[in-house]
């Protein structure tokens, strides 16, 4: 092992077993107070989280990755997630980790760069798109129909298998029922935040939670395709501009035409994308209902 930052011993102790011996750890991320690892076995891998004792935001990354454990736990009672997907959780001298089933797969950034030219129009490529977008979609529909909203849909949440199927991670700031005892949320990634929620950001206190509902998914579904196959955000402001300008811009719902910036004409891909971008929560499709849509395209 012997690496500069090695993953919680208490972690391991477990792992090891469940993954087999021997086994590798290789630190995949270090940011934004928590930190991630592959831990790896003859009998199979796990991605395990814990946070950073060192990072000012510790003390709130170890209650949100215990908070996320408690998501899984309670998606998995509701059927809405696999009960293989959490592997174990637990406490350790800096505070929580929690492993989860590896997934093989890349983000959908890295997905979609092969159709992001004028040369991904290819016969291939159309067919993909809407697999991709309809098993997104599928693993949404099965959340919402639990009652539950993921609540943090965005390209680096959702890895894309080699046949074009979606997977979601992440659940730490899901919204669902009996949601009383949890960090208020307060949205996610900013580029992919619905127009409702960052309206209710900007009018609201900062300790106020606000419960993201399955539209809002919806609307980070179409964020997410459109940013990943045009190269553009839905929503233009400046990187440099506070938050605040951002949530503003977004709360107007001032999104780009798809044909000035999409990168070839996909007729069937642009639909279901304005659909999911529309303004109005209740005027966006349903999880299932996009699933349908991308099913007859």
């Amino acid at each position: 092992m012997g690496e500069a930052l090695p993953p919680p011993a208490e972690a391991i102790g477990l792992l090891g077993d469940h993954v087999g011996e021997p086994f590798t750890t290789r630190l995949l991320s270090d940011r934004r107070g928590s930190r991630a690892w592959k831990i790896e076995g003859l009998r199979g891998a796990v991605a395990l989280k814990a946070n950073n004792p060192e990072a000012v935001t510790s003390r709130d990354k170890a209650r949100e990755m215990a908070q996320e454990d408690g998501h899984l736990v309670r998606l998995v009672d509701a059927g809405a997630l696999n009960p293989g997907y959490r592997v174990d959780a637990g406490a350790w001298a800096g505070g929580r980790w929690l492993a989860v089933r590896w997934i093989d797969g890349v983000p959908v950034w890295r997905a979609f760069a092969p159709a992001r030219g004028p040369e991904g129009d290819r016969p291939s490529v159309r067919p993909w798109l809407l697999g991709v977008a309809r098993s997104w979609s599928e693993r949404l529909a099965r959340m919402h129909t639990a009652g539950w909203t993921h609540a943090d849909v965005q390209p680096t949440n959702t890895l894309i298998a080699s046949d074009g199927t979606a997977a979601i991670i992440d659940y730490a700031l899901a919204c669902g029922p009996d949601d009383e005892l949890r960090l208020p949320y307060r949205g996610a990634l900013t580029h992919t935040t619905a127009p409702e929620i960052a309206d209710a950001i900007l009018s609201t206190a900062a300790d106020v939670h606000i419960r993201a509902e399955p539209p809002a998914d919806i609307w980070a579904l179409g964020a997410s395709l459109f940013w990943c196959w045009t190269g553009h955000r839905p929503v233009f402001y400046e990187d440099e501009v506070p938050r605040e300008d951002k949530l503003r811009a977004i709360a107007a719902t001032a999104v780009p035409p798809l044909d000035s910036v999409r990168p070839w004409a996909f007729p069937e891909f642009e639909e279901a994308i304005r659909a999911c971008l529309a303004p109005a929560p209740g005027d966006r499709p349903s999880a299932a209902e996009l699933v349908a849509l991308l099913t007859t395209s």
